[in-house]
């Protein structure tokens, strides 16, 4: 077999398990779902349908490592991770840098036990390996791993996050200054006046939507400094692959922005139950030239996702862009969590003499193009 049983320190519990072939993980979907369900602390990016096409697409074959913690038939945690050698011997997250979150899955109802169980499995699983789990939101359940390692460990700060509220947009308008709000309403009344027109797509439309959606980003970076791995053929792939469903179970939903009659946006917003965020946009250049704010297009749309909802947030997700901050969002910092055994301890401070040195050149950078950056 190839989920092999690690064992467990608390008693009358199954051990966790290993599981290492693909297979087994596509046959993991219905529990895993379930146990979604019951994680309240996830984020669509530790859905079945995400993070299973994302192995599809980028997984490495032998490399697979999921850790799961099963109780009657049901799972009760798992930790999706995969094996890296480069350039480090290391544990990491599914997901990659396409995913702005990272996290296990704990039953709520269970999360103490079921956590205790994980972190000894996982222990047992390291080996000579670093556990390094980047991209951890504040709150995530991975803390409670952390919490329970018994072997050395660290925290870092990982990449900046821009957070709302989850409420209407008449209510994110109303937290601006009163003369950004006077702009941003009017933004939206020449919405109005232009006739753009916003429409859900159902889930028998998806696929078409999201290809349409790829082509409009395309066009609309033509010419300027693009995330490339958004135009490569695999992540095409996995876009399509994984949102159907997601859409189909509510974790996300694509909505398409017409004028006069032609399709002249896409937005695709993924959704959890604390959480919502616009992951991936594409939008005509036309739009811009008839004064339509593709901004305030988006985060309209986005907050009618949200309001009135249980969701406590709307994310603006990864990043420090300027126009971000024109609705004064809060910053929320994801968590780098490295957890080691005795043995490799130094992988671990390796990686954080690392991550300080990063840290020490971009504020280097930033203040030399504070000063002028070389101009003359």
């Amino acid at each position: 077999m190839s989920a092999t049983a690690l064992r467990a320190g608390v008693r009358g519990t199954a051990p966790a398990e290993l599981v290492t072939e693909e297979r087994e993980f596509a046959e993991l979907a219905g529990a895993w779902e379930r146990l979604y369900r019951r994680c309240g602390a996830a984020t669509a990016f530790q859905s079945h349908a995400w993070l299973h096409s994302w192995w599809l697409s980028y997984g490495t074959p032998g490399r697979l490592r999921l850790m799961v913690v099963r109780e009657g038939g049901e799972l009760l945690a798992v930790a999706p991770l995969m094996r890296a050698r480069r350039p480090l011997p290391t544990l990491v997250p599914l997901g990659g840098p396409i995913s702005d979150y990272a996290d296990v899955l704990l039953d709520d109802e269970h999360a103490d036990r079921a956590a205790a169980l994980l972190a000894e499995g996982l222990s047992a699983a390291a080996r000579t390996a670093l556990i390094d789990f980047r991209e951890v939101r504040p709150g995530g359940a991975m803390e409670r791993i952390y919490e329970h390692w018994r072997g050395p460990r660290r925290r870092v700060g990982d990449s900046l996050c821009l957070e709302l509220p989850a409420t209407s947009m008449d209510e994110l308008v109303g937290r601006l200054p009163s003369s950004k709000a006077q702009r941003v309403r009017a933004k939206l009344r020449k919405l109005t006046a232009l006739g753009v027109e916003r429409r859900v797509v159902g889930h028998d439309e998806v696929d078409a939507a999201l290809g349409r959606l790829l082509e409009l980003h395309q066009l609309q970076w033509a010419g300027r400094k693009v995330t490339s791995e958004h135009l490569q053929e695999r992540f095409s792939e996995h876009l399509v692959r994984s949102v159907g469903p997601m859409v189909r179970s509510g974790d996300a939903v694509v909505t398409e922005f017409r004028l006069d009659g032609a399709v002249m946006a896409v937005d695709l917003t993924l959704l959890s139950r604390r959480l919502a965020g616009g992951y991936l946009y594409g939008a005509h250049p036309g739009l811009r030239e008839r004064k339509a704010d593709v901004a305030v297009i988006l985060l309209d749309a986005c907050s009618r996702h949200t309001e009135g909802g249980d969701r406590g947030t709307l994310s603006l997700l990864r990043g420090d862009e300027p126009y971000k901050h024109h609705w004064r969002p809060d910053p929320v910092v994801n968590q780098r969590l490295l957890l080691a055994r005795r043995r490799t301890a130094l992988l671990m401070s390796a990686v954080i003499c690392d991550v300080a040195a990063r840290r020490r050149g971009k504020e280097l950078l930033r203040s030399w193009k504070e000063r002028g950056g070389g101009r003359p």
